[in-house]
């Protein structure tokens, strides 16, 4: 007989961390592993490739996402996701949203029932328009399990936290005390976390800002300059807070370091792969040829489908959002769909 959630997570909190599954060997799931591991945490890192798994082993190094970073001997690379989820404390997940269910539910299937379930994923499901926490909830009511679940979000460049540059973030529970203890196990001199229970929040604004990102590279593809930019991330986060209010989100979370944080980072970014995205399309190059020449999943790409039909549903003005999704989705041109942002009607601020 299982003891309740209540007492279990009792016993979570007290005990020393000695296992913590990384799912997902990407660049963002690499750091997170090298940070836990340095806090002399027991990682194991799985990834979907055997072929890539070996090579990580092989190398002690992750070259095929975020090369020049040595692996300590803590961290255990794997293809099987039971291997890595068995007697974990808590269960990181960094896979793309798109895969993210499915994956989740072979997690789901080996983790033990204390485990606690961290998303650090920023994406919504097309196809149900859920965010992460929200597909975790699902399977495991789907599964009859009662889970602890929470999301960590923020301006985190995967080398940069890697490389050990100061870094601050957030990490959500609906639980506040088990968000401190998960701050805990996260921070270190150079990572700073801090707790939140607005859930949704963290989650809608890290989903947002990848949108904007891409709206924002459009604008430095053009060589619009830093007007224009200043001009997209500001009200691209008065878009994000408008659409984040209506879903029960706190105004607050979306100018802190989830929101405005994260929005100036990948909107300013060289290593944003959302920004990335915007600046390939600026310049003429077509969706789908700039998404085959890339190795990392730019989350906005998605998002901006899933997003437009959350907006549309509930009838909430987002014209920037709307302007990228044509140019995504609707090969719309670029300067036109600026044009037609600028000469919408005018209106106070």
């Amino acid at each position: 007989m299982s003891l309740p959630l209540k007492s279990r997570k009792k016993r979570i909190l007290k005990s020393n961390l000695k296992k913590i599954a990384v799912i997902g060997a990407g660049s963002w799931g690499t750091a997170l592993s090298l940070l836990l591991a340095k806090k002399r945490h027991v990682v194991h890192l799985w990834g979907h490739r055997t072929e890539h798994v070996e090579a990580i082993k092989e190398d002690r190094q992750n070259n095929r996402y975020l090369s020049g970073f040595s692996f300590p001997d803590t961290i255990y690379p794997t293809a099987d996701i039971t291997e890595a989820v068995a007697d974990a404390t808590i269960v990181c997940m960094v896979v793309p949203s798109h895969g993210f269910r499915l994956i989740f539910e072979q997690v789901l299937k080996a983790a033990s029932l204390d485990c606690i379930f961290i998303s650090a994923t920023k994406g919504i499901e097309n196809q149900t328009l859920n965010t992460m926490t929200q597909v975790m909830e699902q399977c495991a009511a789907s599964s009859n399990r009662e889970i602890n679940s929470g999301v960590l979000s923020g301006p985190s460049f995967a080398r940069e936290v890697a490389d050990e540059v100061p870094t601050a973030i957030t990490i959500g529970c609906k639980n506040s005390s088990l968000a401190r203890e998960l701050q805990e196990v996260f921070s270190t001199d150079n990572f700073r976390v801090y707790t939140s229970t607005d859930i949704i929040g963290l989650e809608l604004s890290a989903s947002l800002k990848n949108i904007i990102a891409i709206a924002a590279g459009i604008c430095d593809g053009l060589q619009f300059g830093t007007n224009a930019r200043a001009a997209l991330i500001t009200r691209g986060l008065a878009e994000m807070t408008r659409f984040g209010v209506h879903w029960g989100a706190d105004k607050e979370t979306f100018y802190g370091l989830s929101g405005l944080g994260d929005l100036v980072l990948t909107c300013t970014g060289a290593l944003s792969r959302n920004r990335y995205v915007g600046i390939e399309l600026g310049k003429g190059k077509k969706l789908e040829q700039i998404l085959g020449e890339m190795s990392m999943v730019a989350e906005g790409v998605r998002t901006t489908k899933s997003v437009f039909a959350m907006a549309q549903n509930s009838s909430i003005d987002m014209p920037i959002l709307e302007q990228v999704y044509k140019i995504l989705y609707e090969d719309k041109n670029c300067r036109l769909a600026v044009k037609d942002l600028l000469g919408r009607a005018l209106k106070p601020e």
